[in-house]
């Protein structure tokens, strides 16, 4: 299985998430590449899984610089495409990805995992929920 992971991270605790996520899909057997949105482009799609990370940012949305214009871009492409979702908040409740999880459907991404939201860096029992999260998408 090849898995596509494209983030975001302003403080470092999406990136970190994305590395254990990476983790745990390698550990179940997929062959996976990590990409910060600044390097990718829509041939990450061209995956079995496609990942997507960004935190939360401002009053719960995406990071409007580089991430949303990249989902701006692949929306329209993401129909029947295997699909999971993860990213960090410092407050809120999680709104952005339930928000960000509904556009994605709407657009008709399949959710290969519910989607993942650690608060600040992940560590002891979220790291643990990061790779179990790419062992479970790895399937």
């Amino acid at each position: 299985m090849r898995i596509n992971i494209v983030y975001w991270s302003g403080t470092g605790n999406t990136e970190s998430m994305a590395k254990l996520i990476q983790e745990g899909a390698e550990e179940a057997g997929a062959v996976v590449t990590l990409l910060e949105v600044s390097g990718a482009d829509a041939s990450a799609l061209d995956a079995d899984v496609l990942v997507l990370g960004c935190p939360s940012m401002g009053s719960e949305t995406l990071e409007e610089g580089e991430f949303e214009p990249y989902i701006a871009s692949i929306e329209g492409k993401l129909s029947g495409k295997k699909l999971a979702l993860f990213g960090s908040y410092g407050w809120g409740d999680g709104q952005w990805m339930r928000d960000w999880t509904e556009r994605m459907e709407s657009a008709g991404a399949v959710l290969a995992a519910e989607s993942l939201i650690v608060n600040d860096a992940p560590s002891g029992a979220s790291a643990e929920q990061c790779k179990a999260f790419g062992k479970a998408i790895a399937k």
